[in-house]
């Protein structure tokens, strides 16, 4: 029987960074043919905007560049650690927040950093937050989130993740 492979999103809020990781890498894997191997889903860290919407400038930006999404907000909870194989913080802040959460050495090793996946980045360097920024943060961070996305999507197909 083949399961899926579960992967979690995680940002702040749950409502720019990670959605947009959710549906980038469902938009990549679904380009390449293999949307059917995963369940991806994405979660925020804090409670601040539970039931919210995506971001509007974070969704305009994606549109603008082929990709639209919607979803609402909701808050990462400690049973995520049972329910995905791979848990994806954003930043460093993020990571911390998890490796709280998490009860077990099993459940810390599903954590990897987005950027890990990056050719752009390491593993240390988060995906900035654009939050307070102008609309040019907003691509920054999409373009970001991109080529992570199809990094990860890429280490699962080659199997060089678990």
């Amino acid at each position: 029987m083949n399961t899926k492979t579960r992967i979690l999103f995680v940002c702040m809020g749950n409502i720019i960074r990670s959605p947009l990781a959710e549906h980038m890498f469902n938009h990549l894997a679904a380009q390449a043919g293999v949307q059917d191997k995963y369940h991806v889903d994405s979660a925020g860290t804090s409670a601040y905007h539970i039931g919210e919407q995506p971001d509007s400038r974070m969704r305009r930006v994606a549109a603008q560049n082929g990709l639209d999404y919607s979803g609402s907000a909701r808050q990462v909870k400690a049973e995520d650690f049972q329910r995905f194989d791979w848990i994806i913080p954003q930043d460093g802040e993020n990571l911390r927040d998890l490796q709280w959460l998490a009860r077990t050495p099993e459940e810390k090793s599903k954590l990897v950093t987005m950027r890990t996946f990056d050719p752009q980045g390491s593993p240390e360097d988060g995906v900035p937050d654009p939050y307070y920024g102008g609309i040019d943060g907003f691509q920054t961070t999409f373009e970001i989130v991109k080529r992570s996305c199809q990094g990860l999507l890429e280490a699962l197909e080659n199997g060089e993740l678990g």
